[in-house]
This record gives structure tokens, sequence and C-alpha cells, in this order.
């Protein structure tokens, strides 16, 4: 999951330059595929004179053809947005914004968070699926026809669930499919109705959806990653449309989740906590970090919050003060496998688990952090702040250590150590001494020494060829 949200480059870096290559995907007409009349009658309809596409690598071939017919039939300004800030599946209004864009057409798979501020139409791309090899493959392996089931999809395969939906119903009459929603539905949810993820389901079975299967069209990745450990009293099944296969997932969900309870220990432990700034465009996520930087100060824990673009080891082992990171992003980004890291990344959802004594592991587990906010259907609030020599001591499972749990409430007066001030010579001026800069201070290596007025002017020289991972006169020195 790691390289799914970021990736060190190398691949990019060496790729070469020569024609376009064919899509990876049958997409046909390219009216069909990126529905060009509904796009034309959004900018359209809305009087849009400046909009922004946003498409992910894989259908960026296409974007170029694509921005001239729609620049084309409506008359307004159009720009394709080169590189998305965080995850392509969130809507970047940080890119759209600096374009002065009044909406954006997201194009592809999308996580469906709602934005903050800019109108989104998206269209994800109507890939091809075998709707009469996934019926027969949903009935392999739900023989019973009374089965309780509950269909999802990839967002790139929901055209095709209708379709999916006319085959199977009349046969399992109690086959639920979701349906794709944009945004917050506006209406208050019905008794037994499920709205997460963008998905909208109703379900009647007697025990909830802990009483039902799940059968998910799409392929294999984060999605149904998310889907199996936020509904993970579910059995799942899958069809991917690539392989034309439906199997049982074996996902050891269980053992996932200790994994992931296992990183609430280390954070129990930290008392340095740094806020990864991985989404500016979800709504909420202001909210959320202000949340984040309350919960870890009563907590009696030191936070920073970073905005370091797309995680990948190399950026966070900058940051040796650290010792565990959490990340506001996406639910379907939220999920970063941090095993290649120095320090584990948590979610929101289990910092709280590690932080407020109040939420207690129920065996739901959350990844969309606007669930945790107040006024919403998780969240829990802090309770009363107690004296340290009240607090009840408790043991770290990892370190064997003694360390406290308990919520503390600092006394007004007490200035935080990142706003201490210290003499900084002898006429007596103050200088503010930070956390971060004691820490670099006790450091053995600080970086580079800048040697001002040590080092002579020196006229420029030709420089090496290549790219930093494979310099062309690499193997010359070596030999």
């Amino acid at each position: 999951m790691a390289t799914a949200f970021s990736s060190d480059g190398e691949a990019v870096l060496r790729r070469e330059l020569g024609p376009a290559a064919a899509p990876p995907a049958p997409r046909g007409d390219l009216d069909g595929f990126y529905e060009m009349g509904r796009a034309v009658a959004f900018v359209r309809g809305r009087g849009f004179r400046k909009v922004a596409l946003q498409f992910p690598d894989e259908l960026l071939a296409d974007a170029a053809t694509v921005a001239a017919r729609i620049e084309a039939e409506t008359g307004a300004e159009v720009y394709v947005l080169g590189d998305t800030t965080y995850g392509s599946c969130c809507v970047d209004e940080v890119a759209a914004e600096h374009a002065c864009a009044e909406a954006v057409l997201h194009y592809g798979p999308a996580c469906l968070s709602p934005c903050r501020k800019l109108p989104v139409l998206h269209i994800f791309g109507k890939q091809p699926l075998d709707i009469g090899r996934c019926a027969e493959a949903f009935r392999e392996l739900y023989a019973d026809r009374q089965s309780r089931v509950v269909v999802l999809s990839d967002v790139v395969y929901a055209h095709a669930m209708g379709e999916l939906e006319q085959q199977l119903c009349p046969e399992y009459p109690n086959t639920v499919f979701s349906r794709v929603v944009y945004g917050d539905p506006p209406d208050p949810a019905l008794p037994g109705e499920e709205r997460q993820f963008g998905r909208q389901f109703l379900v009647e079975a007697p025990e909830g959806l802990q009483d039902c299967a799940m059968f998910y069209v799409g392929t294999e990745g984060l999605t149904l990653t998310n889907f199996m450990l936020t509904w993970n009293r579910c059995s799942f099944s899958s069809f991917d449309p690539t392989t034309n296969c439906g199997r049982r997932e074996t996902l050891n969900v269980n053992r996932a989740l200790m994994r992931r309870l296992y990183l609430v220990e280390r954070a129990r432990d930290a008392r340095v906590v740094g806020i990864l700034v991985g989404t500016l465009g979800v709504a909420g996520y202001l909210d959320v970090l202000q949340h984040l930087r309350e919960l870890l100060r009563r907590a009696g824990k030191r936070s920073y919050t970073l905005a370091v673009g797309k995680p990948n080891p190399a950026k966070l082992a900058n940051f040796l003060e650290v010792d565990v990171f959490v990340l506001v992003a996406c639910a379907q980004n939220s999920l970063l496998d941090s095993s290649d890291f120095y320090q584990p990344v948590v979610t929101p959802y289990e910092l709280e688990l590690a932080c407020n004594p109040a939420r207690e592991w129920t065996g739901n587990y959350l990844t969309d952090f606007r669930d945790l906010l107040p006024g919403a259907c998780a969240h829990v609030e802090l309770p009363p702040a107690i004296p340290a020599a009240e607090a009840i001591p408790d043991v770290s499972l990892i370190t064997g250590e003694m360390r406290a749990t308990h919520i503390c409430d600092p006394p007004a007066s007490q200035l935080p150590s990142s706003t201490a001030l210290a003499c900084r010579d002898q006429t007596n001026a103050l200088a503010e001494i930070s956390p971060a800069a004691s820490f670099l201070e006790s450091r053995s290596w600080q970086g580079l020494e800048q040697q001002l007025g040590q080092t002579p002017v020196s006229k420029a020289v030709q420089g090496r060829r290549g790219i930093a991972i494979a310099y062309e006169d690499e193997g010359r020195e070596q030999s």
C-alpha cells in the first residue's frame, strides 16, 4: 500500500520518451468513455469560464484531446493538471486554484471524499466488464439463492451494475446493490441504511450488516482492503474484471487488525507526534488537524504539523525527533503501509485509540477522519482531566516501561515549551527556543556547513550528466 500512495520515482526517471503507447484498457470512442456530453453540459449549464481537468497517470495520454474537445464545445478556458499534490483519487483543489479554475472535472478512480470549495464533476471512465461472466462467478460463489449479499464495485465499473442487478435480483431476492453517491447525501439516513465511502445501500437483514456477505467487483487494491477492514465482520468475495475470475478473499483481517493495534501501542508510547497533512481538498481536514492537536496536547504529547506532499521513507527520515506520524488523508489513502518507514504512520482513528481513554476498541474500524469530529456518528468526548498523582499507571506492551494514559490539562499560566524564552547573548536579548532546535543541537551531524567566506570562488565547470541514480560516468569511475 505504500507504493500506491507514493514511490521513490525511479520508474519515472528511467522511463524513455517515445511515441504514445496504446491505452492500458480498451476504451472505445472517447465520447462514451469520457462522457463528453455530460462534461460539456456541466460546464455550459453552470456557466463556468475556466475549468481544470484532473487525470490519473494512466489516462494522461488522452488529456490533450479531451481538453481540446471541451474547450471547443463550451468556449471555456481549460487547464490540465499536470501532477497531483497528494493521491490521484482526491480532487486536487490546490492545483486547480493555482489556475484560478472555477470547477474541476475529475477523471478516473475516485475516493468520492467531499470537497471544500470548488464544484466537482466525477467522470470515472467506463471500464469494460463482462457482465455474463461476473453473474456466473456470483452464482458459483453463492450457491444458496437465499444468501444475503451486498454487491459493491469500484467506481470505474459502476456503469454496469444496473445490468448486473437485472440479471441477479430475480434469482437472489436478498441481494442488495450499492449505489455510488457524490458528496454528503442531504437527507438523513433511513433505518438500516449504510452510507460510507461514497456508497449507499439498504440492509434489511435481522442482524444488520454483519449478517451479510460482501461481493466486490473490481481489482485488488486499497479500495478492497479499506472495505474489508471497515466491514471486518463480513465475509468477502470478489470478481476481477481484468482476469474474469471470481474468488473468496483470503486476506487475514484479524492479522491485519492486530498489526494496526500494534501501531496503536506505538502511538501510546510516543512522546513526539508528527501530523502529516495528506490532503488539502477533503472537507473537514482543518477541523481534524485542530482536533488532533488538542488531543495530543491533552495527552501530554508534543506535536508538529508537517506538509511534505506524498510521504515516503526518505522524506520522513528527516524528522528524527518524531516518534510516530499520523496521516490525515482521505479514507482510501489513510491506510499507509509504513513497514518500510523508520517510524510508524498511523491513522487519526488509531491515534484516538491511543490518546483518548474514553474511546475503546469495539471491533469497528474507521478510516474516514470526519467520523471522529464533534457531531459525527463516532465522536467520543475527551474525559475530564485528572491530577497526575491520581492517574492509574500503565505498562507499555512494547518497552515494558511505565507510562501515564490519563488526560492532563496544564494550567493556563504555563507556557508550552515551543514558546519558552531564553537569553541569547550577554546583551540580555531574548530568543525563542523551540524543541526541534534543541533536538537539532544535540545531533552529532547537523547538515552541510555553509562555510561562508571560506570557500574560494571558481568559474563554472562541466558537471556530471544523467540522473542521480545513474550518472553516465559512474561506470568508468568504478572501473
